[in-house]
């Protein structure tokens, strides 16, 4: 079978017949081998029967969530191909060629386009079509290398094994932003094509929540970019931290009518440290990310763990470790010739808090190269199975050369 349409399902019992006549007219139209197949999440309003008698197949799906209901509908096509959309109407299931013409052409996935096909009046909320979408699909864009312009078009077609190989795991709405980033991450074929969106036909509340909603796609899209997440703010601390740091090491700043002294330091060593352990956390993340599969493994990543080791990350916390020390005896030194008296702050902060500054680096540094040491172990990835089929081909092995021995 070459297609499956795949719609989950909610309580549309007012939507969903029309939904499966159209998709079932679309390929007896246009010659396609295909099937509609309805991800049931629980409906208790007949939506199951009624879609049934207009021509689908219907598969309950226990677990709760627009991610777990497709889930669901993909494992159970029997399409190469398939294509999902909303039962609300909301879709145009009559226009489908477009999306199969770009499977049969090799992609792996082909996100509709609401923006580039048409958007009838009263079809998508202001907020959404101002706001939410265009800044996710903006942030989508930034974060990943991707030049989809509309991440959260739910009408999209893509090769069955393609996506079940990127193993995606979130059950709420989310879903559709993991299915383009990990899609990406992963180098699958991913294009585009307009799609229009009309107005529901419900007479209740869409199931989606803005912002709820959408500070969940928001929330996926950070921690599966931990350059974005943690690096770039890091860094961007360590840079304004280690210049105001090291100009008010050597006396008061002054710009315009402002003065900045020995308090500014304290802020600047604080914004050194929070930027210096933000940007170890991208690393921990990206390296323990890549190791379970979360992320693809990056070669830039594993070539810097290659370069920085656990005995140069020890040497280079030790070198810290050193300056914080000394810097600590001079200011040691600098109390002595006060004869161990009261001190000016403005002075002797100037010593101290670099000093303490390099200190927790050079800690942080240690446990750092520590942890991406454990992290880097290289695990095992044979299963139960695997162990059995290699004794078993061992064993066979054994059999073999006692049998030529005898003969």
């Amino acid at each position: 079978m070459e297609l499956t349409v795949v719609m989950p399902c909610l309580n549309e019992a007012e939507t969903v017949e029309v939904c499966v006549r159209k998709a079932l007219a679309c390929m007896e139209e246009h010659g396609i081998e295909g099937e509609v197949l309805i991800a049931d999440n629980g409906s208790t309003d007949g939506s199951q029967q009624l879609a049934r008698d207009a021509g689908a197949r219907v598969v309950h799906v226990d677990a709760k969530g627009y991610g777990n209901a497709l889930m669901g509908g993909i494992r159970a096509a029997r399409g190469k191909f398939i294509i999902m959309g909303d039962a609300d109407d909301s879709y145009d299931f009559t226009g489908l060629l477009p999306f199969v013409e770009q499977l049969r052409e090799g992609a792996d996935l082909v996100m509709g386009n609401r923006f580039k096909g048409g958007i009838a009046p009263g079809a998508m909320p202001p907020l959404h079509r101002y706001l939410g979408n265009p800044v996710l699909s903006f942030v989508g864009r930034l974060f990943f290398p991707s030049a989809i312009g509309d991440f959260h078009c739910g009408l999209r077609g893509f090769r069955r094994d393609s996506i079940l190989r990127l193993g995606l795991q979130t059950g709420g709405m989310e879903f559709a932003s993991e299915m383009v980033v990990k899609s990406t991450l992963q180098g699958l074929d991913v294009r585009e094509v307009p799609t229009t969106l009309a107005p529901d036909g419900r007479s209740r509340p869409p199931h989606l929540r803005s912002w709820r909603d959408g500070w969940r796609h928001l929330r996926f899209l950070l921690l599966y970019s931990p350059k974005w997440l943690f690096f770039i703010p890091g860094l961007v601390l360590m840079a304004v931290g280690l210049v105001a740091g090291t100009a008010l090491t050597f006396g008061p700043v002054r710009i315009a009518d402002l003065a900045f002294d020995v308090d500014t330091l304290v802020g600047a060593s604080a914004m050194v440290v929070i930027g210096f352990q933000a940007s170890l956390f991208a690393l921990f993340t990206k390296v323990y990310a890549a190791e379970e599969g979360f992320l693809p493994e990056s070669p830039r990543i594993r070539k810097l763990i290659g370069i920085i080791t656990l005995e140069k990350g020890l040497i280079l916390g030790g070198l810290l470790a050193l300056a914080g020390v000394i810097g600590l005896i001079m200011s040691l030194a600098h109390w002595q010739l006060r004869s161990f008296g009261e001190l000016d702050p403005r002075e002797s902060l100037r010593l101290v808090v670099p000093s303490a500054t390099a200190l927790i680096m050079s800690f942080q540094t240690i446990f750092a190269s520590l942890f991406i040491s454990i992290l880097g172990i290289r695990r095992s990835r044979e299963t139960p199975v695997d162990y059995a089929a290699k004794a078993a081909e061992e064993a066979a092995e054994a059999v073999s050369r006692e049998d030529s021995k005898t003969h």
